[in-house]
Protein backbone atom coordinates (compact mmCIF):
# COMPACT_ATOMS: atom_id res chain seq x y z
CA UNK A 1 0.00 0.00 0.00
CA UNK A 2 2.45 2.49 0.68
CA UNK A 3 4.64 1.99 -2.32
CA UNK A 4 2.10 2.26 -4.49
CA UNK A 5 1.17 5.51 -2.61
CA UNK A 6 4.82 6.59 -2.87
CA UNK A 7 4.73 5.53 -7.11
CA UNK A 8 1.31 7.33 -7.02
CA UNK A 9 2.40 10.49 -5.53
CA UNK A 10 5.43 10.28 -8.01
CA UNK A 11 3.34 10.10 -11.04
CA UNK A 12 2.25 13.39 -10.07
CA UNK A 13 5.48 14.96 -10.24
CA UNK A 14 7.29 17.66 -12.77
CA UNK A 15 10.43 14.92 -12.43
CA UNK A 16 8.07 12.33 -13.44
CA UNK A 17 7.01 14.58 -16.43
CA UNK A 18 9.90 15.35 -17.05
CA UNK A 19 11.27 11.34 -17.49
CA UNK A 20 8.14 10.33 -19.52
CA UNK A 21 8.84 13.14 -22.44
CA UNK A 22 12.48 11.75 -22.53
CA UNK A 23 11.75 8.15 -22.61
CA UNK A 24 8.90 9.54 -25.36
CA UNK A 25 11.36 10.70 -27.31
CA UNK A 26 14.07 7.73 -27.04
CA UNK A 27 11.63 5.39 -27.65
CA UNK A 28 10.42 7.28 -30.60
CA UNK A 29 14.06 7.56 -31.50
CA UNK A 30 14.53 3.97 -31.77
CA UNK A 31 11.66 2.92 -34.07
CA UNK A 32 13.07 5.75 -36.27
CA UNK A 33 16.18 4.16 -36.80
CA UNK A 34 14.88 0.20 -36.48
CA UNK A 35 12.67 0.94 -39.29
CA UNK A 36 15.27 2.08 -41.49
CA UNK A 37 15.80 -0.12 -44.52
CA UNK A 38 17.97 0.34 -47.94
CA UNK A 39 14.32 -0.09 -49.79
CA UNK A 40 12.27 2.05 -47.94
CA UNK A 41 12.78 5.77 -49.56
CA UNK A 42 10.62 7.34 -46.45
CA UNK A 43 13.01 6.90 -43.79
CA UNK A 44 16.45 9.04 -43.06
CA UNK A 45 18.18 7.04 -40.13
CA UNK A 46 20.73 4.50 -40.98
CA UNK A 47 20.89 1.08 -39.16
CA UNK A 48 22.45 1.82 -36.00
CA UNK A 49 24.18 -1.57 -36.11
CA UNK A 50 26.57 -0.10 -39.38
CA UNK A 51 28.53 2.86 -36.85
CA UNK A 52 31.61 1.93 -35.80
CA UNK A 53 34.59 3.88 -34.41
CA UNK A 54 37.13 4.83 -37.14
CA UNK A 55 40.42 6.29 -36.50
CA UNK A 56 43.87 7.47 -38.35
CA UNK A 57 46.46 5.82 -38.42
CA UNK A 58 48.41 8.27 -36.39
CA UNK A 59 45.59 7.54 -33.84
CA UNK A 60 45.13 11.34 -33.17
CA UNK A 61 42.05 11.60 -35.42
CA UNK A 62 38.54 9.67 -35.21
CA UNK A 63 35.21 9.76 -36.21
CA UNK A 64 32.19 7.58 -35.77
CA UNK A 65 30.37 7.23 -39.54
CA UNK A 66 27.99 4.23 -40.86
CA UNK A 67 30.28 1.61 -42.52
CA UNK A 68 29.48 -0.11 -45.62
CA UNK A 69 32.37 -2.77 -47.42
CA UNK A 70 30.94 -3.07 -50.56
CA UNK A 71 32.22 -5.59 -52.86
CA UNK A 72 31.07 -4.08 -56.29
CA UNK A 73 30.54 -1.47 -58.87
CA UNK A 74 26.68 -2.14 -58.50
CA UNK A 75 27.28 -2.18 -54.60
CA UNK A 76 28.87 0.93 -54.68
CA UNK A 77 26.43 3.00 -56.81
CA UNK A 78 23.52 1.59 -54.20
CA UNK A 79 25.54 3.61 -51.31
CA UNK A 80 25.88 6.57 -53.53
CA UNK A 81 21.97 6.47 -53.59
CA UNK A 82 21.59 5.45 -49.96
CA UNK A 83 23.38 8.64 -49.18
CA UNK A 84 21.51 10.87 -50.99
CA UNK A 85 17.99 9.59 -49.51
CA UNK A 86 19.52 9.71 -46.14
CA UNK A 87 20.91 13.34 -47.00
CA UNK A 88 24.75 11.64 -45.58
CA UNK A 89 27.98 12.72 -47.37
CA UNK A 90 30.58 9.43 -48.07
CA UNK A 91 34.08 9.14 -46.73
CA UNK A 92 36.30 6.35 -48.90
CA UNK A 93 38.31 4.60 -46.86
CA UNK A 94 41.07 2.29 -48.09
CA UNK A 95 43.33 0.43 -45.11
CA UNK A 96 43.17 3.39 -43.34
CA UNK A 97 46.66 4.07 -43.23
CA UNK A 98 46.71 8.01 -43.86
CA UNK A 99 47.87 9.04 -40.87
CA UNK A 100 45.72 12.00 -40.10
CA UNK A 101 41.73 12.66 -40.52
CA UNK A 102 41.60 11.94 -44.75
CA UNK A 103 40.01 8.31 -44.23
CA UNK A 104 37.26 9.24 -41.27
CA UNK A 105 34.30 11.18 -41.33
CA UNK A 106 32.40 12.58 -38.59
CA UNK A 107 28.51 10.75 -38.61
CA UNK A 108 29.38 10.08 -42.75
CA UNK A 109 28.96 6.90 -44.70
CA UNK A 110 32.18 5.06 -44.69
CA UNK A 111 32.53 3.30 -47.67
CA UNK A 112 35.28 0.48 -46.88
CA UNK A 113 37.04 -0.62 -50.48
CA UNK A 114 39.34 -3.16 -48.82
CA UNK A 115 36.82 -6.32 -49.99
CA UNK A 116 37.12 -5.55 -53.52
CA UNK A 117 40.67 -7.07 -53.51
CA UNK A 118 40.49 -9.49 -56.72
CA UNK A 119 43.31 -9.41 -59.32
CA UNK A 120 41.45 -9.16 -62.48
CA UNK A 121 44.35 -10.70 -64.53
CA UNK A 122 48.50 -11.02 -64.59
CA UNK A 123 51.09 -11.26 -67.27
CA UNK A 124 54.15 -12.17 -67.12
CA UNK A 125 55.65 -11.50 -70.52
CA UNK A 126 54.55 -7.68 -70.39
CA UNK A 127 54.47 -6.93 -66.52
CA UNK A 128 50.88 -5.53 -66.65
CA UNK A 129 48.07 -6.81 -63.57
CA UNK A 130 45.02 -5.19 -63.55
CA UNK A 131 43.14 -5.70 -60.49
CA UNK A 132 40.02 -4.17 -57.87
CA UNK A 133 40.88 -1.23 -55.59
CA UNK A 134 40.94 -3.00 -52.45
CA UNK A 135 43.67 -4.97 -53.37
CA UNK A 136 46.92 -4.55 -51.12
CA UNK A 137 50.94 -3.49 -52.38
CA UNK A 138 51.37 -6.91 -50.42
CA UNK A 139 48.87 -8.42 -52.78
CA UNK A 140 50.64 -6.88 -55.73
CA UNK A 141 54.18 -8.30 -54.52
CA UNK A 142 52.64 -11.65 -53.58
CA UNK A 143 50.97 -12.20 -57.07
CA UNK A 144 53.79 -11.16 -59.16
CA UNK A 145 57.38 -11.87 -57.42
CA UNK A 146 57.57 -15.12 -58.22
CA UNK A 147 57.19 -14.49 -61.50
CA UNK A 148 60.35 -11.73 -61.58
CA UNK A 149 58.35 -8.59 -61.05
CA UNK A 150 58.03 -5.90 -57.96
CA UNK A 151 55.14 -3.08 -57.51
CA UNK A 152 57.12 -0.31 -59.28
CA UNK A 153 56.52 2.65 -56.08
CA UNK A 154 56.02 1.29 -52.59
CA UNK A 155 55.56 3.12 -49.37
CA UNK A 156 56.72 2.20 -46.18
CA UNK A 157 54.11 -0.57 -45.32
CA UNK A 158 52.91 -3.50 -47.75
CA UNK A 159 48.97 -3.03 -45.99
CA UNK A 160 48.07 -0.04 -48.26
CA UNK A 161 44.93 -0.05 -50.88
CA UNK A 162 45.79 0.40 -54.20
CA UNK A 163 42.36 2.61 -54.43
CA UNK A 164 44.32 4.45 -51.48
CA UNK A 165 47.55 4.90 -52.51
CA UNK A 166 46.08 6.06 -56.04
CA UNK A 167 43.93 8.73 -53.86
CA UNK A 168 46.89 10.21 -52.28
CA UNK A 169 49.41 9.17 -55.10
CA UNK A 170 51.86 7.66 -52.79
CA UNK A 171 55.70 8.06 -53.01
CA UNK A 172 58.46 5.88 -52.23
CA UNK A 173 62.62 5.34 -51.48
CA UNK A 174 62.45 5.48 -55.27
CA UNK A 175 60.77 8.68 -55.61
CA UNK A 176 63.48 10.57 -57.57
CA UNK A 177 64.11 7.87 -59.97
CA UNK A 178 60.51 6.91 -61.09
CA UNK A 179 57.88 9.74 -59.42
CA UNK A 180 55.09 8.70 -57.85
CA UNK A 181 52.34 5.46 -57.96
CA UNK A 182 50.33 7.06 -60.17
CA UNK A 183 53.57 7.77 -62.48
CA UNK A 184 53.22 3.89 -63.29
CA UNK A 185 48.88 2.76 -63.89
CA UNK A 186 48.48 2.79 -67.63
CA UNK A 187 44.19 2.67 -67.23
CA UNK A 188 41.86 3.54 -64.23
CA UNK A 189 38.46 2.66 -63.69
CA UNK A 190 36.37 5.16 -61.23
CA UNK A 191 32.59 5.46 -60.66
CA UNK A 192 32.03 9.17 -59.65
CA UNK A 193 29.03 10.18 -57.53
CA UNK A 194 27.16 11.59 -60.46
CA UNK A 195 26.85 8.23 -61.76
CA UNK A 196 29.42 8.47 -64.90
CA UNK A 197 31.66 5.57 -65.02
CA UNK A 198 35.28 6.57 -66.97
CA UNK A 199 38.03 4.44 -68.06
CA UNK A 200 41.21 7.07 -68.02
CA UNK A 201 44.43 6.69 -69.36
CA UNK A 202 47.56 9.18 -68.94
CA UNK A 203 46.04 10.53 -72.27
CA UNK A 204 43.48 11.94 -70.47
CA UNK A 205 43.74 14.92 -68.21
CA UNK A 206 40.96 13.61 -65.64
CA UNK A 207 43.54 10.74 -64.85
CA UNK A 208 45.74 13.46 -63.44
CA UNK A 209 43.27 15.27 -61.35
CA UNK A 210 41.17 11.87 -59.85
CA UNK A 211 45.02 10.46 -58.59
CA UNK A 212 46.14 12.78 -56.02
CA UNK A 213 42.05 14.02 -54.84
CA UNK A 214 41.99 12.50 -51.88
CA UNK A 215 39.44 10.50 -52.44
CA UNK A 216 37.03 13.44 -53.19
CA UNK A 217 36.44 13.79 -56.84
CA UNK A 218 35.26 9.60 -58.03
CA UNK A 219 35.50 6.22 -56.51
CA UNK A 220 38.97 4.34 -57.88
CA UNK A 221 37.29 0.88 -58.63
CA UNK A 222 39.83 -1.14 -60.95
CA UNK A 223 43.69 0.14 -61.82
CA UNK A 224 46.03 -1.70 -64.19
CA UNK A 225 50.01 -0.55 -63.74
CA UNK A 226 53.27 -1.64 -65.29
CA UNK A 227 55.15 -3.92 -62.69
CA UNK A 228 59.37 -3.60 -62.21
CA UNK A 229 61.06 -6.22 -63.70
CA UNK A 230 63.69 -7.77 -60.80
CA UNK A 231 66.04 -10.62 -61.42
CA UNK A 232 66.46 -10.94 -57.72
CA UNK A 233 64.31 -11.00 -54.36
CA UNK A 234 67.12 -9.01 -52.56
CA UNK A 235 68.69 -5.86 -52.99
CA UNK A 236 72.18 -4.50 -52.12
CA UNK A 237 72.16 -1.72 -49.29
CA UNK A 238 75.16 0.75 -48.29
CA UNK A 239 74.48 2.10 -45.30
CA UNK A 240 76.51 5.25 -44.56
CA UNK A 241 76.77 7.41 -41.20
CA UNK A 242 76.47 11.11 -41.34
CA UNK A 243 77.54 13.81 -39.25
CA UNK A 244 75.08 17.21 -40.60
CA UNK A 245 73.06 18.28 -43.25
CA UNK A 246 76.13 19.09 -45.24
CA UNK A 247 77.25 15.09 -45.39
CA UNK A 248 73.31 14.38 -46.31
CA UNK A 249 73.13 16.20 -49.35
CA UNK A 250 76.44 15.51 -50.46
CA UNK A 251 75.28 12.05 -50.69
CA UNK A 252 72.48 12.53 -52.43
CA UNK A 253 73.88 13.98 -54.54
CA UNK A 254 76.54 11.50 -54.79
CA UNK A 255 74.14 8.55 -55.73
CA UNK A 256 71.59 10.39 -57.54
CA UNK A 257 72.35 8.67 -60.49
CA UNK A 258 73.70 5.51 -59.26
CA UNK A 259 71.06 3.63 -57.26
CA UNK A 260 67.77 2.48 -57.38
CA UNK A 261 66.76 4.08 -53.61
CA UNK A 262 68.07 6.14 -51.55
CA UNK A 263 66.64 6.76 -47.98
CA UNK A 264 67.86 8.72 -44.45
CA UNK A 265 67.44 8.52 -41.41
CA UNK A 266 67.66 12.23 -39.55
CA UNK A 267 68.39 12.46 -35.39
CA UNK A 268 66.36 15.58 -34.69
CA UNK A 269 68.19 15.73 -31.41
CA UNK A 270 71.04 16.46 -32.96
CA UNK A 271 72.31 20.62 -32.05
CA UNK A 272 74.69 22.85 -33.47
CA UNK A 273 77.48 21.42 -36.35
CA UNK A 274 75.31 18.20 -35.84
CA UNK A 275 71.76 19.60 -36.63
CA UNK A 276 70.88 16.81 -39.50
CA UNK A 277 73.01 13.94 -38.62
CA UNK A 278 71.75 10.96 -38.96
CA UNK A 279 72.29 7.83 -41.73
CA UNK A 280 71.67 7.18 -45.48
CA UNK A 281 70.74 3.78 -47.08
CA UNK A 282 71.28 3.59 -50.40
CA UNK A 283 70.00 0.58 -52.42
CA UNK A 284 70.51 -1.38 -56.12
CA UNK A 285 68.66 -4.04 -57.70
CA UNK A 286 70.51 -7.31 -57.59
CA UNK A 287 70.87 -10.21 -60.31
CA UNK A 288 71.51 -13.67 -60.17
CA UNK A 289 72.46 -16.28 -62.27
CA UNK A 290 68.90 -18.38 -61.43
CA UNK A 291 66.29 -18.27 -63.41
CA UNK A 292 64.07 -18.30 -60.75
CA UNK A 293 66.56 -17.69 -57.22
CA UNK A 294 64.76 -18.43 -54.43
CA UNK A 295 64.84 -15.21 -52.71
CA UNK A 296 61.60 -14.59 -55.50
CA UNK A 297 59.76 -17.56 -53.43
CA UNK A 298 57.38 -14.98 -51.80
CA UNK A 299 57.64 -17.22 -48.36
CA UNK A 300 61.40 -16.59 -48.67
CA UNK A 301 60.31 -12.49 -48.37
CA UNK A 302 58.62 -13.29 -44.74
CA UNK A 303 59.46 -11.06 -42.02
CA UNK A 304 60.42 -13.29 -38.85
CA UNK A 305 58.25 -13.22 -36.19
CA UNK A 306 60.97 -12.55 -33.66
CA UNK A 307 64.40 -11.03 -33.03
CA UNK A 308 67.30 -12.77 -33.13
CA UNK A 309 64.81 -15.81 -32.64
CA UNK A 310 63.99 -15.29 -29.24
CA UNK A 311 61.90 -12.08 -28.51
CA UNK A 312 58.40 -12.02 -29.98
CA UNK A 313 58.16 -9.10 -31.94
CA UNK A 314 54.27 -8.30 -31.10
CA UNK A 315 55.99 -7.44 -27.55
CA UNK A 316 58.00 -5.01 -28.61
CA UNK A 317 56.07 -1.94 -28.99
CA UNK A 318 55.25 -2.32 -25.06
CA UNK A 319 59.02 -1.85 -24.74
CA UNK A 320 59.23 0.79 -27.06
CA UNK A 321 56.56 2.52 -25.29
CA UNK A 322 58.52 3.07 -22.11
CA UNK A 323 61.33 4.65 -24.16
CA UNK A 324 58.69 6.78 -26.07
CA UNK A 325 59.13 10.31 -24.17
CA UNK A 326 61.67 12.70 -24.87
CA UNK A 327 64.35 11.50 -22.57
CA UNK A 328 63.87 8.17 -23.97
CA UNK A 329 64.26 8.87 -27.43
CA UNK A 330 66.70 11.25 -26.98
CA UNK A 331 68.86 8.03 -25.56
CA UNK A 332 67.67 6.02 -28.54
CA UNK A 333 68.49 8.36 -31.22
CA UNK A 334 71.57 8.82 -29.74
CA UNK A 335 73.02 5.20 -29.45
CA UNK A 336 71.50 4.74 -33.07
CA UNK A 337 73.13 7.72 -34.13
CA UNK A 338 76.47 5.79 -32.77
CA UNK A 339 76.35 2.33 -33.17
CA UNK A 340 76.13 3.67 -37.13
CA UNK A 341 79.47 4.99 -37.03
CA UNK A 342 81.05 1.85 -35.39
CA UNK A 343 78.44 -0.84 -36.76
CA UNK A 344 78.45 -1.62 -40.96
CA UNK A 345 79.24 2.30 -41.58
CA UNK A 346 80.40 2.60 -45.49
CA UNK A 347 79.43 -1.27 -45.67
CA UNK A 348 76.76 -2.95 -48.48
CA UNK A 349 75.03 -5.60 -47.00
CA UNK A 350 72.44 -8.06 -49.16
CA UNK A 351 68.47 -7.45 -47.50
CA UNK A 352 65.39 -8.92 -48.49
CA UNK A 353 62.57 -6.16 -51.12
CA UNK A 354 60.17 -6.47 -48.27
CA UNK A 355 62.80 -6.01 -45.29
CA UNK A 356 64.48 -3.14 -47.17
CA UNK A 357 60.63 -1.82 -47.95
CA UNK A 358 58.52 -2.19 -45.19
CA UNK A 359 60.39 -1.23 -41.92
CA UNK A 360 57.09 0.16 -40.76
CA UNK A 361 55.63 -3.67 -40.92
CA UNK A 362 58.99 -4.90 -39.00
CA UNK A 363 57.26 -4.39 -35.49
CA UNK A 364 53.51 -5.44 -35.19
CA UNK A 365 51.69 -2.57 -33.47
CA UNK A 366 54.27 -0.72 -33.16
CA UNK A 367 52.47 2.53 -32.78
CA UNK A 368 50.80 1.28 -29.90
CA UNK A 369 53.69 2.66 -27.77
CA UNK A 370 52.35 6.10 -28.46
CA UNK A 371 49.30 5.81 -26.74
CA UNK A 372 47.27 7.39 -25.23
CA UNK A 373 47.60 10.41 -27.61
CA UNK A 374 48.49 8.93 -30.62
CA UNK A 375 50.77 10.46 -33.53
CA UNK A 376 50.86 12.91 -36.08
CA UNK A 377 53.67 13.14 -39.11
CA UNK A 378 54.71 16.20 -40.32
CA UNK A 379 56.19 15.73 -43.92
CA UNK A 380 56.91 19.37 -45.95
CA UNK A 381 58.47 18.77 -49.53
CA UNK A 382 61.45 21.52 -50.27
CA UNK A 383 62.80 22.65 -53.89
CA UNK A 384 66.32 21.83 -53.93
CA UNK A 385 67.86 24.97 -53.74
CA UNK A 386 66.18 25.80 -50.12
CA UNK A 387 66.05 22.31 -48.63
CA UNK A 388 69.17 22.24 -46.27
CA UNK A 389 68.29 25.90 -45.23
CA UNK A 390 64.77 24.76 -44.43
CA UNK A 391 64.74 21.45 -42.69
CA UNK A 392 67.84 22.67 -40.69
CA UNK A 393 65.18 25.67 -39.27
CA UNK A 394 62.71 22.97 -38.81
CA UNK A 395 65.07 21.27 -36.52
CA UNK A 396 66.17 23.96 -34.53
CA UNK A 397 62.57 24.70 -34.42
CA UNK A 398 61.53 21.97 -33.00
CA UNK A 399 64.40 22.07 -30.13
CA UNK A 400 63.61 25.37 -29.54
CA UNK A 401 60.19 24.24 -28.47
CA UNK A 402 61.67 21.10 -26.68
CA UNK A 403 59.18 19.06 -29.01
CA UNK A 404 61.71 17.25 -31.22
CA UNK A 405 60.36 14.37 -33.39
CA UNK A 406 61.20 10.79 -32.48
CA UNK A 407 61.95 9.93 -36.23
CA UNK A 408 62.72 11.96 -38.78
CA UNK A 409 62.96 10.31 -42.70
CA UNK A 410 64.94 12.10 -45.18
CA UNK A 411 63.87 11.67 -49.38
CA UNK A 412 64.76 12.90 -52.40
CA UNK A 413 62.01 13.64 -55.33
CA UNK A 414 61.03 14.89 -58.85
CA UNK A 415 58.26 16.52 -59.88
CA UNK A 416 54.69 15.56 -61.90
CA UNK A 417 51.92 17.31 -62.82
CA UNK A 418 49.04 15.75 -60.64
CA UNK A 419 46.80 17.94 -59.42
CA UNK A 420 47.16 17.57 -55.95
CA UNK A 421 50.84 16.84 -56.15
CA UNK A 422 53.06 17.12 -53.23
CA UNK A 423 56.14 16.64 -55.08
CA UNK A 424 59.02 19.05 -56.00
CA UNK A 425 62.28 19.01 -57.55
CA UNK A 426 63.99 18.65 -54.12
CA UNK A 427 63.73 16.98 -50.95
CA UNK A 428 61.42 15.80 -48.02
CA UNK A 429 61.55 15.24 -44.29
CA UNK A 430 58.85 13.30 -42.57
CA UNK A 431 59.00 13.72 -38.77
CA UNK A 432 56.77 11.75 -36.00
CA UNK A 433 55.63 14.08 -32.98
CA UNK A 434 54.34 12.30 -30.25
CA UNK A 435 50.91 13.80 -29.30
CA UNK A 436 49.94 14.49 -25.47
CA UNK A 437 46.76 16.24 -23.95
CA UNK A 438 49.44 18.82 -22.36
CA UNK A 439 51.74 19.51 -25.93
CA UNK A 440 48.83 19.07 -28.08
CA UNK A 441 48.58 23.14 -28.14
CA UNK A 442 52.29 24.00 -28.24
CA UNK A 443 52.62 20.72 -30.79
CA UNK A 444 50.28 22.42 -33.41
CA UNK A 445 51.30 26.46 -32.79
CA UNK A 446 54.85 24.53 -33.87
CA UNK A 447 53.44 22.57 -37.07
CA UNK A 448 51.85 26.06 -38.07
CA UNK A 449 55.27 27.83 -37.80
CA UNK A 450 57.21 25.43 -39.87
CA UNK A 451 54.67 25.96 -42.46
CA UNK A 452 55.29 29.54 -42.65
CA UNK A 453 58.87 28.65 -43.47
CA UNK A 454 57.77 25.73 -45.55
CA UNK A 455 55.66 28.12 -47.97
CA UNK A 456 58.08 30.69 -47.63
CA UNK A 457 60.32 28.59 -49.22
CA UNK A 458 57.89 27.62 -51.93
CA UNK A 459 57.58 24.02 -51.01
CA UNK A 460 54.50 21.25 -50.69
CA UNK A 461 52.53 18.88 -48.13
CA UNK A 462 51.17 15.62 -48.79
CA UNK A 463 47.44 14.92 -47.48
CA UNK A 464 48.35 11.36 -46.46
CA UNK A 465 50.14 12.29 -43.74
CA UNK A 466 48.19 15.66 -42.58
CA UNK A 467 47.06 16.40 -39.38
CA UNK A 468 47.63 20.06 -38.79
CA UNK A 469 47.34 22.26 -42.30
CA UNK A 470 44.90 25.21 -42.40
CA UNK A 471 42.94 26.28 -45.38
CA UNK A 472 45.16 29.08 -45.66
CA UNK A 473 48.19 27.29 -45.98
CA UNK A 474 46.80 24.90 -48.74
CA UNK A 475 45.36 28.13 -50.63
CA UNK A 476 49.13 28.81 -50.99
CA UNK A 477 50.82 26.13 -51.49
CA UNK A 478 48.49 24.62 -54.63
CA UNK A 479 47.46 28.12 -55.31
CA UNK A 480 43.87 29.49 -56.40
CA UNK A 481 44.15 28.31 -59.93
CA UNK A 482 44.43 24.84 -59.16
CA UNK A 483 41.63 24.96 -56.41
CA UNK A 484 39.53 26.24 -58.81
CA UNK A 485 39.75 23.68 -61.38
CA UNK A 486 39.24 21.57 -58.80
CA UNK A 487 35.84 23.18 -57.59
CA UNK A 488 35.06 23.16 -61.68
CA UNK A 489 35.36 19.05 -61.63
CA UNK A 490 33.55 18.80 -58.39
CA UNK A 491 30.37 20.40 -59.61
CA UNK A 492 30.75 18.20 -62.53
CA UNK A 493 31.17 15.06 -61.14
CA UNK A 494 30.23 15.50 -57.68
CA UNK A 495 27.30 17.78 -58.14
CA UNK A 496 25.64 16.74 -54.68
CA UNK A 497 28.74 17.41 -52.81
CA UNK A 498 29.08 13.85 -51.34
CA UNK A 499 32.73 12.98 -51.32
CA UNK A 500 34.37 14.65 -48.48
CA UNK A 501 36.14 13.73 -45.14
CA UNK A 502 37.14 15.40 -42.22
CA UNK A 503 40.20 16.49 -43.84
CA UNK A 504 38.66 18.04 -46.62
CA UNK A 505 36.33 20.14 -44.06
CA UNK A 506 39.15 21.48 -41.99
CA UNK A 507 40.70 22.30 -45.27
CA UNK A 508 38.07 23.62 -46.74
CA UNK A 509 38.55 21.73 -49.85
CA UNK A 510 34.42 21.42 -50.87
CA UNK A 511 34.94 25.08 -51.18
CA UNK A 512 33.00 27.19 -48.77
CA UNK A 513 35.49 29.39 -48.48
CA UNK A 514 37.47 29.21 -51.54
CA UNK A 515 36.36 32.01 -53.98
Amino acid sequence: MQSGTLAGNFRGTKAFRHLSVYLDKAVQSYKAMSATTFNDPTTVALPPERIHRLVGYGMRSAADGYLFRPTSVDNIRQILDLARETGRKIVLRGAGRSYGDANVGSECIIVDISRMNRILSWDPKTGLIDCESGVTIEGLWRTTLEDGFWPPVVSGTMYPTLGGALGMNIHGKNSFKVGTLGDQVVELDVLFPNGEFHTLTPKDDLFYQVISSAGLLGIITRARLKMKRVHSGDVKVLAVSCDNWDDQFAFFDKFEHDSDYMVSWIDCFGKGAHNGRGQIHVAWYQNESFELPPSLKPESQDLPDTILGLVPKSVVWRFLKVLNNRPGMRFVNWAKHHASLLLGNGKTIEQSLVGFSFLLDYVPNWRNAYLPGGFIQYQSFIPRDKAKEVFSKQIQMQQDAKLEAFLGVFKLHKPDKFLFSHAVDGYSMALDFKVTRRNWKRLEKLCHQMNEVVLEAGGRFYFAKDSTLRASDVKSYLGESTLKTFQTLKSKYDPDGLLTSNLASRLDLNGSRVQ
